[in-house]
């Protein structure tokens, strides 16, 4: 049921644009022939039903450090502010966990041979096409896994106070507000991790700390700072389950250069589903500054969703995400980062005009290297003006090479 109220909220949030890439790439004919990677709920009937009471859930239990596993997001802490002058608050984030049971996955050979055969991997290839089918298997798992609703965990603070997270709702996903009893400096960063750390196979979450004001990058992830040819429906299964992720180009120097010249807070905007946390976030940490990864929070166990993750309603989902982190950082500077591709220029733009003044630049690059934008004319003047319609011409800069934005992003120091 969640994953129907999922799919049918992307549906009705899938703008003209949405669809017309949508049927030109023939989306929809590609995603009916994708496998179904197994059912999300493995689990008695009782948490079952009683998952749907979400926080409130009076059944819920600890996790099983034997059959289960808990994923922690790295995270951004900040002061809350008032309306009214007022001194500085005690820092808080927003805790957010996953729940999954451990080793559910079903057996995904056929799974892997069809994506392998859909992205062009040709049998009888020997070593080839078996280093690629177990690389499409290892990043399948977080999708196959099945999800483990109504359970909590207790987590250790930086202050030693203990905190218990969850219990998860139907998505096995928890969010909550923490409030830290310690201070630090803007910009510092500490480890939250379960109290049993066994419980967290990728890991601590990383909490860092953004005072009131400042600069802020909000940046998209896909064909903006990672190729990923989101206008491709095999070209989204090959760079995302085959490929080793690939930085665009020039994006590590520029986003270095911002990193020094601005020393912003980093929030990096998908709309993957959660399940591609883990490799979304070790590609990040390699190639880009420490920031905070916002993604759908829908568990997809089926690749026909994740298709549509990325290619319906980007442009509510994305506003919703912006309008959460401008409630945490209402005063600090926004420099938002995206591309052509999805609907980066019309949600930034959106954001734009709803918070005037908080947005102070906008950079969009002009993809220009997959033939499938040429078809859907995303890369058109018209297309710009109309997305940023009412916003200064001087706050929007298309660029194709990161290289053109050096000086726009020097004139920002001392604004």
């Amino acid at each position: 049921m969640q994953r129907a109220f999922d799919r049918a909220r992307q549906l009705l949030e899938e703008t003209r644009g949405d669809k017309k890439t949508r049927k030109t790439e023939k989306f929809p004919s590609i995603e009916r022939t994708l496998p179904s990677l197994g059912s999300p709920l493995s689990i008695p009937w009782t948490q079952n039903i009683s998952s749907y009471l979400g926080s409130n859930n009076p059944l819920a239990g600890p996790i099983d450090p034997a059959t289960e596993s808990v994923w922690l997001f790295d995270n951004t802490a900040y002061r809350p502010i008032h309306p009214y002058p007022h001194s500085l608050q005690p820092w808080q984030a927003d805790f957010h966990a996953a729940f999954f049971k451990k080793g559910t996955g079903r057996d995904v050979s056929k799974s892997v041979a069809d994506i392998a055969d859909k992205i062009g991997l040709k049998e009888g290839s020997g070593e080839e096409r078996e280093r690629g089918e177990r690389t499409i298997a290892e990043r399948l798992q977080p999708f196959v896994d099945v999800v483990a609703p109504a359970r909590w965990v207790e987590v250790k603070l930086p202050d030693g106070k203990v905190q218990r997270l969850g219990p998860g709702g139907r998505s096995a996903t928890t969010q909550q507000i923490v409030s830290f009893r310690t201070e630090h400096a803007n910009g510092a960063t500490v480890e939250t991790d379960a109290v049993n750390a066994e419980l967290t196979p990728h890991g601590p979450m990383t909490t860092t700390f953004a005072e009131p004001e400042g600069w802020m990058v909000i940046s998209d992830i896909d064909d903006t700072v990672k190729v990923t040819l989101t206008p491709s429906p095999t070209g989204i299964l090959r760079t995302t389950f085959l490929e080793d992720p690939t930085p665009i180009a020039s994006m590590p120097a520029l986003y270095t250069h911002i990193q020094s010249l601005l020393n912003p807070t980093w929030f990096y905007l998908s709309a993957s589903p959660y399940n591609l946390y883990p490799f979304l976030r070790t590609f990040l940490h390699t190639h880009y500054p420490t920031g905070t990864i916002l993604l759908r929070e829908a568990s997809w166990m089926d690749l026909s969703g994740f298709l549509m993750s990325l290619t319906q309603g980007t442009e509510a989902y994305k506003r919703g995400r912006m309008e959460m982190v401008h409630s945490w950082l209402p005063k600090r500077k926004v420099l938002c980062v995206g591309d052509s591709t999805q609907s980066d220029p019309e949600a930034y733009g959106d954001i734009y005009r709803m918070y005037k003044g908080w947005v102070k630049k906008i950079f969009i690059r002009k993809v220009t290297d997959v033939a499938e934008m040429d078809v859907v004319d995303k890369n058109s003047p018209e297309r710009f003006e109309k997305a940023f319609k009412d916003v200064p011409r001087d706050v929007w800069q298309i660029f194709e090479d990161p290289n053109e934005l050096y000086a726009a992003v020097d004139a920002l120091k001392g604004n």
